[in-house]
This record gives structure tokens, sequence and C-alpha cells, in this order.
């Protein structure tokens, strides 16, 4: 008998050590991080990055949530804003006009079926296109999948509990900050390079 959910797997297992063992969907996985998380929107690249913790500490999926809480910060988006929106969005101190947005997939991931015309009323009240919504509702659903792909496998540790020389090297995976905060350069699909197993991260 063993503890892991896939035994394959080793002690305290990362995504990328579940990536290694099942390839084959991963190359455009990573691609869809990078169309949703990096490409051109109404939504800074911080922003999209703060959903996607948000989305996973709704759900209490640790790594993704930790992850995520890291690359919010490569882009701007401080730890302690993350916190105060797991408190309370009204109170946290983040731009009013993105709190219906957060409202919005907080319902989307805990009632889904509960989404009315009033709470996307509420999102384009705020000053928000469609384009907006449709890019806020899209991260909500990829990291919902990722949560469930995460808590499934087993994988549990929070990557901000790592040492600071892993956490350094993750920030640098995660890109930097350009010109236009509403974009930056594609750096989830640079990961595949690592699928193969003993390869140094």
């Amino acid at each position: 008998m063993t503890d892991r959910l896939f035994p394959s797997l080793p002690a305290d297992p990362q995504l990328l050590d579940l990536f290694r063992l099942f390839p084959d969907s991963v190359p455009p996985l990573l691609d869809y991080h990078d169309r949703l998380l990096r490409d051109a929107s109404p939504l800074t690249v911080g922003d999209r990055e703060m959903i996607a913790a948000y989305v996973s500490g709704l759900n209490s999926c640790n790594f993704c949530q930790g992850a995520h809480t890291i690359a919010a910060g490569v882009y701007g988006i401080e730890e302690t804003v993350l916190a105060a929106l797991m408190e309370c969005v009204d109170t946290a101190p983040v731009d009013d006009r993105l709190k219906p947005i957060l409202a919005y997939v907080k319902k989307l991931t805990q009632t889904p079926a509960r989404i009315t015309p009033a709470d996307a009323e509420r999102v384009y009240a705020g000053g928000w296109s469609e384009r907006a919504l449709f890019d806020a509702i899209s991260v909500c659903a990829l990291f919902n999948m990722m949560n469930r792909i995460v808590m499934g496998a087993g994988i549990e540790s929070d990557p901000r509990l790592r040492s600071a020389p892993e956490i350094q090297a993750r920030r640098r995976r995660m890109g930097s900050p350009g010109p236009d905060p509403h974009q930056a350069e594609p750096s989830y699909g640079k990961l595949a390079q690592w699928l193969e197993p003993n390869t140094p991260e």
C-alpha cells in the first residue's frame, strides 16, 4: 500500500512530476495557459493571475493558490491583497471595478447554476466589455479544471513554503512585466522543456 494517489509519483509530488508522467496533453494545455494569462486582454496580466490564485483559494487548492499568488506577485499583485480577497471581496484593497468580476468568478466557482444576467450586468456597469467578462470566465474555468487535476492527483504542497531559491526560480519562470500591463511574453509554454525526466529545472 502507498499513501500516494498515484504510486508512480514521488513523495510530495509537484505538478511537473505529474506532467512528466502523462506528457501527451501537456504542451497544448500550457499553450492555453499562455493564451489566457499572457495574451492581450482588457484585464491586466496581474488581474488574471490574481483570479487564478483567488479561484484556487476558493477551491482550497494549496498548490495552485500558492503558485499563482507567486505569479501574481511578479505582475504587481501583493500577497496581502490575495489574503484579503479570501476574507472578503468587498473590503479587499483592489480596484472597485474588479470587484464585480471577482464576485462573478466566485459565484461561478461555488454555485455556477445560479449565475444570472444581473451578475453580468454588474460587471458591465463597472465599465467592462464582454471580452473582459469572457476572459475572466475562461481563467476561472481553467483553474477550476487545474485545481481538480492537481487535487485529484494528490499534489498538495504550497510552493510558497519551499526554499527561497526554489521560489525565486518559480518567479523567473513566470516571466516579467513588459511596457503594457495587459500582455506579456509567453511563459507557461516554456515549461514543456522540462517534461523529460531528470531535466534540471
